[in-house]
């Protein structure tokens, strides 16, 4: 159990103002900041897709995009994924986390001596099916409307895992950027909060900055183990980095 004055200080965080602002101007800024790469940008862009072999491997392997070789190299070394295993992920589009958790928490029920589990991705987005997932497209997790369509998916149970690969579309303000990604973690940590089951584990996708200490001390507050992970397939130019969560505290 968490204690009472460890509860009151990670609603303190969670339901804070400026969590607010972060959350609305990450909002904000993932609809209305649609200005394309200028062309030289997009070309870089084209080249390096070209030479990336997670890009090449994520065709061969039909994962819709490479970044499910991040979710699957994290789990290669900590097993969070397994068979029975209830996931939701948040900002799932296009899917590829999705694929990922359906293989390893066997939704599909392909393997009949394995307990099987169940994978609900949710989205702002449109998203193509994915077999074995329950998708919710068009829909904000953050909303009481989801979470009831969740509780009712789950039949009121809890998952045993929640996964965030989110970014908002960056700008070209580092900071800014890091204050918003921080802004969409601490959303899908207070999701958490009712969703997870004891014992249970949060990864959520952060660019590395000044507010990922603060990040981290409201995620130990009610897990047992917080952990920063950079997998291979996260390019060494770029900040990213995952915060795994481990052994949620019942609250």
């Amino acid at each position: 159990m968490v204690p009472t004055g460890t509860k009151l200080r990670i609603s303190t965080i969670l339901k804070s103002n400026y969590l607010d602002s972060l959350i609305s101007i990450s909002r904000n800024i993932c609809v209305t900041n649609l200005v394309n790469k200028d062309v030289s940008s997009s070309n870089r862009w084209l080249e390096r897709q070209k030479r990336d072999i997670f890009v090449k491997q994520a065709g061969l392997e039909n994962y819709r995009c490479r970044s499910a070789f991040k979710l699957l190299q994290i789990n290669e070394k900590t097993q969070i994924l397994r068979p029975g295993h209830f996931v939701i992920d948040c900002g799932a589009a296009p899917g590829s986390w999705c694929q990922v958790a359906v293989q390893n928490v066997n939704s599909t029920g392909k393997d009949p001596n394995k307990p099987k589990g169940l994978v609900i991705g949710i989205d702002l987005q449109h998203m193509s099916p994915v077999e074995g997932a329950y998708l919710l497209p068009g829909s904000d997790f953050t909303k009481v409307a989801t979470q009831a369509k969740v509780k009712e998916i789950l039949c009121d149970r809890k998952a045993n895992v929640i996964l965030s690969d989110m970014a908002p579309r960056a700008t070209g303000h580092k900071s800014h950027n890091h204050e918003i990604i921080v802004g969409l973690c601490f959303s899908v940590l207070q999701f958490s909060l009712s969703a997870l089951s004891p014992g249970g584990t949060m990864v959520c996708k952060l660019w590395a900055g000044g507010d990922q200490s603060r990040l981290e001390a409201a995620m130990r507050t009610v897990f047992e183990q917080v952990k920063v992970m950079k997998p291979e397939a996260s390019r060494d130019d770029s900040s990213e980095i995952f915060l795994l969560g481990k052994g949620f505290k019942e609250l």
